[in-house]
């Protein structure tokens, strides 16, 4: 089986939240994508419950596009602990704390139950699990920290 980076990180050293850079890959025409850790909260220690995580993630889907351009995808971590965030090029990590930062202040402080896409049976496979108010709590907690460029150290931006 292929080794994959993520299960080779040592989650017990790093301090959520943080952005990290997990790779860079160049295609066959020199296309190159990012694949990005954006780690809301400390593994092992704690997670966002699938209500808050699911409605976190219809948000992120679009305004990390509103902030940044060359997102191609926001997926969450099985885990509950944050997202991958697949981009074309090559941002910093310091760019996509940025971003993620204004997003989560969107969330958290900005958003509206009318401003969350995909809550139907049509265009959401799991619309009843959403909660905008744990959404907005656990913002709030992750921005009160702060978000770092640096896994390991605490570089907040």
């Amino acid at each position: 089986m292929a080794k994959v980076e993520s299960f080779t990180l040592d989650h017990t050293a790093v301090k959520a939240p943080y952005v990290r850079l997990i790779t860079r890959e160049t295609g066959q025409k020199g296309d190159v994508i990012s694949n990005f850790d954006l780690r809301l909260v400390q593994p092992n220690t704690n997670a966002i419950p699938t209500a808050g995580l699911h409605t976190i993630e219809h948000l992120l889907a679009g305004y990390l596009r509103d902030e940044m351009s060359g997102v191609i995808d926001c997926s969450p971590f099985g885990c509950r602990t944050g997202f991958h965030l697949i981009t074309w090029g090559e941002q910093s990590t310091e760019e996509v704390a940025k971003a993620l930062k204004a997003s989560l202040h969107r969330i958290a402080y900005d958003t509206e139950w009318k401003d969350v896409q995909g809550t139907d049976k049509y265009s959401c496979g799991n619309y009843k699990d959403h909660s905008l108010f744990s959404a907005k709590e656990w913002c709030k907690d992750i921005l009160d920290k702060g978000i770092s460029k640096d896994p390991f150290t605490r570089e907040v931006i």
